[in-house]
């Protein structure tokens, strides 16, 4: 069946309440063709918003480059779900985000989508932000500037032809960057870098937690906090490791949600911006 034929039918599933099986290996072109032919049909999931005044938004770094977030100030037992990387593929993983309704978001690295567009894209309409996480994976420390510029800006370019946005936030690869990264990530349209203050090694072994462990950035224990960033990879067998740390989650009295809710819009989220000192908000 032709690509375009595939997915269209899968829209109309989507909006029939059923969900078209995810493939394991398509072309690499199909995005763009499919995005412009169907770009009213996909239309994103909507989340749940934070309640005003139970967290406080991340602000705008003073120097004007994009500011680097760790976890998000709140009051709700609310924890963010975001996953790296992109080369492993598992179609059990898709239905299990749309059946759980589990927002989460996804950092890629464009060189792994190629010929797998159908999965990402599936992935994307049960509820995934496609963010850039580079083109290789490269240590963007190690990197002179124009090479940093490069690896971000072509994945920005990939992803947004691929899926019709541009990403507005950025994860460096092993959390490694320096200043140039900040000033690189804004000449490509990137506005905060999202790092995290949590992991769960999801399908390998962390230092001093085993084989799917979890640990916190900051060492204090295995235990969520309100905000935490929480990172993870698209590893196989992500399905069950999925379903474990919901199982965690869940067990501590907390609830994932979408982090782009609770960031600014003039960080790359969907909240709205405060108004600075002395203005009122709505009011230039």
């Amino acid at each position: 069946m032709p690509v375009v034929a595939t997915v269209a039918a899968g829209v109309i599933g989507v909006g029939a309440g059923a969900w078209p099986t995810v493939r394991g290996s398509t072309s690499g072109d199909e995005g763009p063709s499919v995005r412009t032919q169907l770009t009213g049909a996909l239309a994103d999931q909507q989340w749940a918003k934070p309640k005003p005044g139970s967290w406080t938004p991340p602000k705008p770094a003073p120097d004007g480059l994009p500011p680097v977030i760790r976890s998000i100030g709140t009051q709700d037992k609310v924890v963010f779900l975001t996953i790296d990387d992109g080369y492993e593929y598992d179609p059990e993983f898709v239905d299990l985000v749309r059946k759980e309704r589990v927002p989460i978001m996804t950092f890629l690295t464009s060189q792994y989508v190629k010929g797998q567009g159908q999965y990402f894209w599936a992935l994307r309409n049960a509820g995934s932000q496609m963010e850039n996480h580079t083109v290789q994976h490269l240590n963007m420390a190690m990197q002179p500037p124009e090479k940093q510029k490069k690896e971000i800006c072509d994945a920005s370019d990939t992803i947004a032809k691929q899926y019709g946005r541009r990403p507005q936030i950025f994860r460096p690869p092993f959390g490694s960057m320096n200043e140039s990264t900040r000033k690189m990530a804004k000449e490509c349209g990137i506005k905060s870098i999202l790092m995290w203050s949590a992991e769960f090694y999801n399908g390998t072994s962390g230092p001093g937690v085993g084989f799917n462990g979890f640990a916190r950035g900051d060492g204090s224990g295995k235990n969520f906090r309100p905000g935490d960033i929480v990172l993870m990879h698209y590893r196989k067998g992500l399905a069950e490791q999925f379903k474990m740390i919901l199982g965690w989650i869940r067990q501590q009295g907390f609830r994932p949600a979408a982090v782009e809710n609770y960031l600014p819009k003039s960080l790359g989220g969907n909240a709205p911006d405060q108004p600075a000192p002395g203005q009122t908000a709505g009011v230039p």
